[in-house]
């Protein structure tokens, strides 16, 4: 699953000059930036989170990264997103890092994110929107 018919949203990233490390390439923590950016960038724009006053957030419970391929500055990214789970108060990303052109991912990872009450930090049931927006990029995965 990281060919990039697998993903159904996707999210051009730039990669920035201070991404490259002193081996040339994206260093490695870069690589969650990008996978925070597609991931947020979607709750804020298609599942209307409010980041700044809303009362409920996602918090990152766990994630991981397989790198199958390097990026260097500049170059930009095509950062596919699909939905691999989803509960009432967390969901799992799938993300696949693309180099422009080409259709197996060069780097492909998982996100789960636990939405919580702002204030209290406990996990809380998502709002209707964002599960909503959630369930439009949702994939079965094969057994």
């Amino acid at each position: 699953m990281n060919a990039r018919n697998d993903f159904s949203h996707f999210l051009s990233v730039q990669t920035r000059w201070k991404d490259n490390d002193i081996y040339g390439h994206v260093n490695n923590v870069e690589y969650y930036s990008y996978f925070d950016t597609v991931i947020n960038t979607f709750l804020i724009e298609s599942g209307g989170l409010d980041i700044h006053a809303g009362e409920v957030i996602g918090v990152c419970a766990e994630s991981h990264c397989k790198y199958a391929g390097g990026f260097a500055f500049p170059e930009a990214i095509d950062a596919g997103l699909r939905v691999e789970h989803l509960g009432n108060s967390s969901v799992r990303y799938g993300i696949g890092l693309f180099r422009r052109g080409e259709e197996t991912a060069s780097a492909i990872g998982w996100f789960v994110h636990v939405f919580v009450d702002r204030r209290e930090r406990k996990p809380t049931a998502m709002p209707e929107p964002l599960r909503a927006a959630l369930k439009s990029l949702h994939v079965e995965l094969p057994a």
